[in-house]
């Protein structure tokens, strides 16, 4: 999942760098920053909802783990409501990349801190739940 996230954030990227201002790659930004934007709130619902439930009852040590991935979480949740509101606005394409580029950093930091911290624990966690309801569409 962090794979495609990685892949829609570098297509938004690419959609950003070639638009003009009121041209259909505008609009394409459009649709590619709300594809993008849900796509990673879904994701992190997601693990909050399913996933990390499901790996603190396993591992009780992780707990400040988890909580600082929800931290990021929730962090990153409150920079994509500035990109949604800025590409609603309209504002102009320097401002968004700016927005773009907040969520990359940080986007990018979490899911290294969260693939260090979980990988070993995910590979052998018995989960019940749906893996769409757990990671996001997949």
């Amino acid at each position: 999942m962090h794979a495609r996230l990685r892949d829609a954030l570098t297509i938004t990227r690419e959609a950003l760098a070639s638009g003009e201002p009121a041209s259909p790659a505008t609009r394409e930004l459009l649709l590619f920053c709300h594809g993008f934007c849900t796509a990673l709130t879904r994701h992190h619902e997601g693990e909050d909802r399913e996933l990390f439930p499901a790996v603190a009852a396993a591992h009780p040590e992780l707990a400040g783990t988890l909580r600082a991935l929800r931290q990021d979480h929730s962090m990153i949740g409150h920079l994509v409501g500035g990109l949604e509101a800025a590409v609603s606005a309209a504002q102009p394409p320097e401002a968004l990349a700016a927005h773009l580029e907040g969520i990359a950093a940080i986007m990018e930091s979490h899911f290294r801190y969260e693939e260090r911290s979980l990988l070993r624990v995910l590979e052998t966690l018995g989960l019940d739940a749906d893996p769409g309801d757990a990671l996001g569409p997949l």
